[in-house]
């Protein structure tokens, strides 16, 4: 460990906005695995060079507690564009940052699959570039270091957080979206859907969607993972319905499974390096991650990998019985619908 990166040019610029500290961790027991998907049609536009990039596949086959922090209600259901996170950021302050080489941005109509683990069709990235995921967020102090040490190199990722953590630590949330970083979900409470029934599944991820809303106080990325990978196919022509572009991954650095930070760093870059580029799946609900994130970071910069920052063209619409669901788990409260940041402020400590 402890490499010292070397000259690069700088990517897209991002903010400083996170504070280390430190939160032990319970361990997500997660098996990733899955099954092919089945996918309609997505264009994935490079945003440097406006190239649109069409890709075909066959059309779909339809199958037969903490307490809550409180939240205003929901402005309104319906999409918002999400506007360029990179645009409000200013310059990097890193002069030799890995920096994001490309931004891409996904329409994700008909509910287009990633990540060579399960999805095959849509294969956007180039060689040695990668795209940085975390999921089972927001978590304290693991969430802040990774977000420190994305920031320390002016990079980008992608979130998928629990519906349940994102109602736990909603100010979290928000500094992973005022960084600029592409927010998902990931289900409500990370059930394996393929153990439920399709109402249920449907609940799960409805549900994890208008909490992230919630949240944020703004709609989110239409991305989506399944928990532990599993996706029944009754969910993936759901998701299809609903235009969310599903994550899976290239490369599982099995973190929820490692102790130490330097095992992680060894994880991916062994993995990376077999394949040549990918998507990785990390998790910022991880403490061994959070303090690796660094190192890593630094490794891929010094081994020549370029960071793909990813987005989607158009935000979720959740379903306002879904929100209104949400708003109900926050309890009976007052008739106050004021932000908790409007409400209560640290003057001293």
């Amino acid at each position: 460990m402890g490499r010292i990166t070397g000259l690069a040019a700088a990517g897209a610029a991002t903010v400083a906005v996170a504070v280390v500290s430190f939160f032990l961790s319970r361990v997500l027991t997660a098996q990733e695995t899955g099954t092919s998907a089945k996918g309609v049609e997505a264009v994935i536009t490079d945003t440097i060079s406006s190239r649109q990039i069409p890709v075909q596949l066959r059309p779909q086959v339809p199958s037969a507690s903490a307490p809550p922090a409180v939240f205003p209600p929901p402005a309104t259901a319906a999409a918002s564009p999400i506007p360029n996170a990179t645009s409000r950021q200013p310059a990097c302050g890193n002069p030799d940052p890995l920096g994001v080489s490309r931004v891409v941005e996904i329409d994700t109509t008909g509910g287009p699959g990633f990540g060579f683990e399960q999805f095959k069709a849509y294969d956007f990235l180039r060689d040695r570039e990668v795209v940085l995921t975390f999921d089972d967020g927001p978590w304290p102090g693991n969430t802040q270091a990774v977000l420190k040490a994305l920031t320390d190199q002016c990079t980008k990722a992608v979130f998928f957080p629990i519906g349940k953590h994102a109602m736990w630590h909603p100010e979290i949330l928000k500094q992973v979206a005022a960084a600029g970083h592409a927010v998902g979900s990931h289900t409500w409470s990370h059930a394996d859907l393929s153990k439920l029934t399709v109402e249920q599944a449907k609940e799960e991820f409805e549900k994890g969607a208008s909490a992230v809303r919630a949240a944020l106080g703004t709609s989110e990325a239409s991305f989506f993972r399944f928990p532990g990978l599993r996706n029944p196919p009754e969910m993936l022509t759901y998701l299809g319905t609903r235009n969310i572009g599903i994550f899976s991954t290239d490369m599982d650095s099995f973190d929820f499974k490692i102790r130490k930070p330097e095992q992680v760093v060894a994880s991916v870059m062994t993995k990376l390096k077999k394949r040549g580029k990918g998507i990785v799946l990390l998790h910022d609900f991880q403490h061994p991650t959070s303090l690796a994130l660094p190192e890593l970071l630094a490794q891929l910069k010094a081994e020549g990998y370029k960071i793909v920052h990813v987005r989607s063209k158009d935000s979720l619409t959740t379903l306002p019985e879904y929100d209104e669901a949400i708003m109900k788990e926050l309890g009976p409260g007052t008739v106050s619908t004021r932000s908790i940041a409007n409400v209560v402020r640290t003057v001293s400590e």
